[in-house]
């Protein structure tokens, strides 16, 4: 069962919502971004430079944070971002470096 902020449990990561979750370009964006930094590297939302409404970066970032991709944490008026490495490795040896390998 997800936490009170919707991550789910690593065991509760499915292959079907993270797929869904990259299939946009832009989450793909974010993930490859997070991906060049140093492990647990945090980042806020406004950071990547998206282009798009805030309402439609907070969509973007619920789909990441709900398919397990990342984990986000409150910080007053801002969310850190931060790339659930460890919990992708383990459940899908090898999808890292395909995202991080995409051009």
């Amino acid at each position: 069962m997800p936490d009170a902020e919707g991550h789910p449990e690593r065991s509760e990561i499915e292959l079907g919502a993270v797929l869904s979750a990259l299939a946009d370009p832009l989450r793909r964006t974010v993930i490859r971004e997070l991906l060049r930094a140093e492990d647990d590297v945090e980042r806020t939302c406004t950071s990547f430079g998206l282009w798009e409404s805030k309402s439609t970066r907070t969509h973007h970032f619920r789909v990441l944070r709900q398919a397990g991709l990342v984990r986000q944490v409150d910080r007053g008026n801002m969310r850190g971002v931060t790339l659930r490495r460890a919990d992708l490795a383990a459940r899908f040896p090898g999808l890292l470096e395909l995202i991080a390998g995409e051009r």
